[in-house]
């Protein structure tokens, strides 16, 4: 099965998606999804300019052996372009050879282990009110978890939060997009004491309302020291968390075990990390509790798959990145991956756009909060190229923040 043909397709439907797209000699098509959010172009061109003219001639079922040429063979190594254009080659051949093989993707990696996913939604508010609407609107739409996202009093902008919640038929509308179309990121700012005053008010709030059985997330989306961070878990600790996310820049491994010391709230990070070698020592010591990681940014199926059982030996799950920066392609692999993997975790979901949905015909299933990537052979995944066409690429940045002061802060 060799590859004959390899395109690089960047769409903008809701939001800007980088597609690779491999032909084979027996007229196959496999997808993988190649997103870098606010840097998609730096991935096209790595993969155009770079990877494209590999492939060509290439057998596409050698899929170790072209993971192991792409890494190793470029001699600079990791970080989130290389890492993201060496994903959405290995998740197109995982596609191409599950098609060849006629079964759906997670047949190949094992079959099975569960009937299906479960996921959590994203619900917020700008006020108590708001907050409540959007959990009451995301167990409608058969969510059994939550991640609860709360507007800070002072602090005009938080991730998260949509600015501005409008009503249709009196029904708030829950879509989120982060990345602004235009020329410059967003500014928004910040207030880390006035968070940490606010958040487990909210949270005591929201289980005096739903109750102490619905699992409930939350996202300190980076923007904590190591101390704030162990503050702010131990104070969440009465309202029993399923996890809470990014609670500190993580780069810095040895920050995890000071949170660790002093609260016992499950811990997720690492959907900006894109190796093992991010997470070697925060799996060795027990400092996480769940992998955040993408299979779009993390080298593809084959290397997260390596992470993953490096974590199930000290019982750590995974926890897939998968908002809609993540294509339908990418979140088909993830699918497919949480499907057979023995220590899954939970899958984060959030639905696409319709426009997303007419570019990108999906397979995949969602019944009484589970997922499930469904039965067509490969990811179950198609690229209408046509209607791909309609959508080009518009420039977008995520935001960035500043404290008060003017000092720029994580985000």
């Amino acid at each position: 099965m060799i590859i004959e043909r390899a395109e690089v397709i960047v769409t903008s439907p809701s939001r800007n998606f980088v597609t690779l797209r491999l032909t084979t000699d027996e007229g196959l098509i496999g997808l993988g999804d190649a997103t870098l959010n606010g840097r998609e172009h730096s991935v096209v061109a790595y993969l155009q300019e770079h990877v494209v003219p590999l492939l060509i001639g290439m057998d596409a079922h050698r899929i170790e052996d072209t993971w192991q040429f792409l890494y190793r063979g470029a001699y600079w190594r990791r970080g989130p372009v290389t890492m993201t254009a060496i994903s959405a080659v290995d998740v197109a051949l995982w596609d191409l050879k599950a098609q060849a093989a006629g079964m759906p993707l997670y047949q190949l990696l094992g079959g099975a282990s569960r009937k299906g996913l479960l996921a959590y939604g994203h619900a917020s508010g700008n006020d108590t009110e708001e907050l409540f609407d959007s959990i009451r609107h995301h167990l409608e739409r058969g969510f059994r978890a939550i991640r609860v996202q709360t507007a800070v009093p002072g602090v005009r902008a938080v991730y998260g939060v949509p600015h501005d919640v409008t009503v249709s038929n009196g029904v708030r509308s829950q879509e989120y997009e982060p990345a602004s179309r235009g020329a410059y990121p967003a500014e928004e700012d910040w207030d880390t004491r006035a968070y940490l005053r606010h958040v487990p008010t909210v949270f005591g709030a929201v289980r005096t309302e739903f109750g102490p059985e619905l699992p409930l997330l939350h996202d300190g989306h980076h923007r904590m020291t190591p101390i704030q961070a162990a503050s702010l878990g131990k104070s969440l600790e009465p309202y029993d968390l399923f996890w809470l996310e990014d609670c500190t820049p993580a780069e810095n491994q040895e920050a995890l075990r000071l949170v660790r010391q002093h609260t016992t709230t499950p811990l997720a990070i690492g959907e900006v990390f894109n190796s093992v070698w991010d997470y070697q020592g925060l799996i060795r010591e027990q400092l996480i509790d769940y992998v955040r990681s993408s299979v779009t940014h993390t080298g593809g199926i084959t290397h997260l798959r390596r992470i993953l059982d490096f974590a199930a030996q000290y019982q750590v799950k995974s926890g897939m990145h998968g908002p809609t920066d993540i294509s339908p392609v990418g979140m088909a692999a993830a699918m497919h991956l949480g499907l057979a993997i023995h220590n899954f975790g939970i899958q984060e979901f959030m639905p696409h756009s319709a426009k997303t949905n007419s570019v990108f015909a999906q397979s995949f299933t969602w019944k009484d909060g589970l997922l499930h990537p469904g039965e067509q052979p490969g990811l179950g995944v198609t690229l209408d190229v046509d209607e791909a066409g309609k959508y080009p690429y518009e420039q977008a940045y995520l935001p960035f923040n500043r404290l008060a002061d003017g000092t720029v802060h994580d985000w």
